[in-house]
């Protein structure tokens, strides 16, 4: 079996995302154990969340940000038309009908 090597970026931009998530709810007054309760996840895969282990599904990751109330910002951050690129890229390339 082939094993995955996971680049030093994806490795920092995980723990960050990570700290910024322990940080949320720490703000917010949350438990871990709130919040992996709420979240439908063990305390041990908010820690690994939290602590920026790769692996965790991308399933558990949202719930925490839902229960963080954090996933309209993460849809909007992610979303193409937020940005002048996206936009001007999906004049050029998308027909009418898909920008809609």
């Amino acid at each position: 079996m082939a094993m995955s090597r996971t680049s030093s970026r994806t490795q920092r931009t995980a723990a960050t995302i990570g700290e910024q998530l322990l940080t949320w709810r720490r703000l917010l007054g949350l438990t871990a154990a709130q919040v992996a309760d709420r979240a439908g996840i063990s305390r041990n895969t908010l820690r690994k969340i939290e602590h920026g282990e790769l692996g965790v599904g991308l399933e558990a990751f949202l719930d925490v940000a839902r229960v963080l109330g954090l996933n309209e910002q993460l849809n909007k951050a992610l979303d193409p038309y937020e940005t002048d690129f996206g936009r001007a890229r999906a004049d050029q390339i998308l027909p009418e009908r898909v920008r809609r």
